[in-house]
């Protein structure tokens, strides 16, 4: 008991050793914490103190600094304002030393101003003086002198003026010729196409004669369906290897050439077979002329053409005109007429694009009793082209006014791609008879030494005698001949004639 009682005191004997320890060393760490919290706080003073000097200084461094530059651009604005007032200073003075020079000048001016007031007035009075005498003198008035004068001087420039005016007229007309033959010459060397007449037969090639028969057929019905189909004769000769279709529809003849090609081809002849064949190909062909016409516009960079006017210009593929290919001619009119109205100054667009139609009127087989250049004016203006496109179309031939500068320059085209040699048609011995009755028709007129028929027989010279024939006579015998021409022969286009009264002076030196 004793033990447990001992044991339980040294228990709390102990305890309040360790709390009385416990608190000694607490206080102790808590003081030791303060005074090191109050050096730190020292240190952070003096530390932040030293800062704020620093900045002070940096501060009151940077004021002066601003201050001295402040001070420095005062200084030099003082410089330049004392610098402005002396070179104001002296402005002041020069101008007032040239206000001095200009009054002293003004007063120069003014003397010398009465000086010649006076003189001039002294001038006028001698003037009228010897105005005064020479009237007495001549017995006219001065104001009658004058007006003789100006009648003298109007009559010597007038004839001056027109003598001018006749030399100018002269080189102009040698000027304008010259330039005028410059640019066809250069427009048909730059459109050198080549020239091709059309028959009206086409030659189909066969590899044996043994086919003929088959094409002829038992007595002849392949070949009556065949041009009954096609409206095409079809001549089956001794002519080797070859069966001859005639006709003068292009058309017709190329629709025939195709079925022949096929049923060759395809082995199958007999009449069912050749109405099949025939209407394909008629619609094949069709559809082939739009293609043409598309093409043909494409190559010429015409745009805008309405559907129909494109389906006839491919028409005139399988067209022609005294033997020459329409389409092919159609082409060569529209380069033509661009190149011309180019070297001209004029719009090359609307040129090409008349050329190209001028001869729509051509193509189409309803009012036959129209002139083919009115009818393709009236076409083209159905189809709502320019104004100046129907004209050139309609008065290519003449048959209407021509009222825009292109028609003439399709007229013109026109007439240079017809009159290519071989562009047309004409048997060798008509053509040189008809030449031949051309010369001998003029010859006969009295008076008259030598004629030549030239390009072509489109111009006519005739040359006479100058004992013989006046000038007057020359101009008479020209239309003589040439309504003796007009009522007696037959020929395309137009001929020229031209009468030459030369006269010739012959010496000999001995």
């Amino acid at each position: 008991m004793n033990q447990i009682v001992i044991g339980i005191i040294t228990f709390i004997a102990g305890a309040g050793i360790a709390y009385l320890l416990n608190d000694y060393f607490f206080k102790s760490k808590k003081e030791r914490q303060i005074k090191e919290t109050e050096a730190e706080s020292e240190v952070i003073r003096k530390k932040k103190m030293l800062e704020a000097k620093e900045h002070f200084l940096q501060l009151k461094a940077e004021h002066e600094r601003t201050a001295n530059e402040r001070n420095s651009k005062l200084a030099q604005a003082e410089n330049r304002i004392k610098q402005k007032e002396g070179t104001l200073s002296q402005r002041i003075e020069e101008n007032q030393r040239q206000k001095r020079d200009i009054d002293n000048l003004r007063d120069n001016l003014k003397t010398q101003i009465e000086l010649a007031e006076r003189k001039q007035e002294d001038l006028e009075k001698s003037h009228r003086q010897q105005v005064e005498r020479l009237e007495a003198i001549s017995g006219l008035s001065a104001n009658e002198a004058k007006g003789q004068l100006i009648e003298s001087l109007k009559t010597e420039a007038r004839s001056e003026a027109m003598s001018y005016i006749n030399e100018i007229v002269d080189e102009t007309k040698m000027t304008a010729t010259k330039e005028a033959k410059r640019i066809i010459l250069q427009t048909i060397q730059r459109v050198a196409s080549e020239t091709a007449v059309e028959n009206a037969i086409t030659i189909f090639h066969i590899e044996n004669d043994d086919m003929k028969g088959r094409i002829i057929g038992r007595e002849g019905r392949n070949i009556r369906a065949l041009e009954a189909a096609t409206g095409v004769e079809i001549i089956v000769d001794d002519t080797p290897e070859a069966i001859i279709l005639s006709a003068f529809d292009p058309v017709r003849r190329e629709v025939a050439r195709l079925a022949l090609h096929q049923l060759v081809t395809d082995g199958r002849i007999h009449p069912a077979r050749i109405e099949e064949v025939v209407n394909k190909l008629q619609k094949q062909v069709e559809e082939e002329v739009v293609e043409v016409g598309k093409r043909t516009a494409i190559d010429l960079g015409i745009q805008g053409l309405h559907p129909e006017l494109i389906r006839i210009i491919g028409k005139m593929k399988y067209r022609s005109s005294y033997g020459q290919n329409l389409l092919q001619h159609s082409r060569e009119v529209a380069n033509l007429s661009a190149i011309m109205a180019s070297e001209l100054g004029l719009n090359t667009k609307l040129a090409k694009r008349a050329g190209l139609l001028h001869d729509i009127g051509k193509v189409p087989d309803d009012e036959p009793e129209l002139p083919h250049a009115v009818l393709g004016m009236k076409l083209a203006e159905r189809y709502k082209e320019k104004p100046d496109v129907c004209n050139a179309i309609g008065a290519h031939h003449e048959e209407m006014e021509m009222t825009t500068l292109i028609a003439p320059i399709v007229q013109v085209c026109d007439a240079i791609s017809g009159a290519r040699p071989g562009a047309r048609r004409e048997v060798v011995e008509a053509y040189i008879k008809r030449l031949k009755e051309l010369e001998s028709l003029a010859l006969a007129y009295p008076g008259v030494t030598k004629t030549y028929a030239i390009q072509a027989g489109r111009e006519l010279r005739v040359i006479v005698g100058s004992e013989k024939v006046s000038d007057n006579d020359a101009e008479k015998l020209s239309y003589d001949i040439a309504k003796k021409i007009q009522d007696e022969m037959t020929y395309p286009g137009q001929v020229k004639i031209t009468v030459i009264r030369e006269t010739r002076a012959i010496s000999y030196a001995k």
